[in-house]
């Protein structure tokens, strides 16, 4: 998918500069959905037209995989349609608890690989999800807020996307709702986001790494069996 040079662009990520949403689509893994034996993830990344802009792995090993479960840190590889890295996610590992400060969430997003272009960082809450996104400078540019029940239940569920001083909303992350058999017996999940077109393309590919988190905290889960 072809897009003219943009000045101060990481590469490949020209043609995010001519779009104000993306839809995120997580590939369901048969092995999982029959044996609940967790698989890497992996998604579709399209434009609100459904054509395929990128394809996002996880690269971990299969005992970080069944032994941490959603709360496993994991290197996230974005790649277009070339087999190309234009993205890279690292989310480290940290404890997942609403009641300590210390055991808050957080991914790195880099493009080219190795170049620090954003990050995703929860914040304290009990009520409701909260996150910053910020900047290579670690200054905060957008907010996102979530509802306080994530359980989809027949229905989207929707993260805000707010201003810096979280008193305006420019953009949304929902969780969309994809049938009862599939949200019972599988983990994939389907998002959309929207942000304004003239967004700076470094941040929105930030908010693209905050879909890759979010699923990840609250959509993941555990296996039982």
């Amino acid at each position: 998918m072809p897009a003219p040079q943009v000045p101060n662009c990481p590469p490949g990520l020209e043609y995010l500069t001519q779009i104000d949403q993306i839809i995120v689509q997580q590939q369901v893994e048969l092995l999982e959905a029959f044996t609940g034996f967790e698989t890497s993830n992996k998604y579709k990344v399209k434009n609100s037209l459904g054509q395929q802009m990128y394809f996002a792995a996880e690269d971990t090993d299969c005992c970080t995989r069944q032994c941490c479960g959603p709360m496993r840190p994991f290197d996230m590889k974005i790649m277009d349609n070339s087999q190309n890295e234009v993205i890279h996610l690292n989310r480290p590992l940290a404890c997942d608890s609403c009641l300590f400060p210390c055991c808050l969430q957080s991914i790195e997003v880099t493009s080219p690989p190795g170049t620090v272009i954003g990050s995703i960082h929860q914040e304290w809450s009990i009520l409701a999800p909260k996150f910053t996104v910020r900047n290579a400078s670690d200054d905060v540019i957008l907010r996102i807020e979530g509802p306080f029940c994530t359980y989809s239940i027949c229905g989207d569920v929707e993260f805000q996307v707010l201003s810096p001083d979280g008193s305006t909303q420019v953009g949304k992350i929902s969780k969309q709702w994809t049938g009862l058999a599939k949200e019972a017996f599988t983990d994939a999940d389907n998002f959309g986001i929207t942000f304004p077109i003239d967004l700076d393309v470094k941040m929105k590919a930030t908010l693209l790494g905050a879909v890759f988190l979010i699923d990840a905290i609250y959509f993941e889960k555990w296996d039982t069996d």
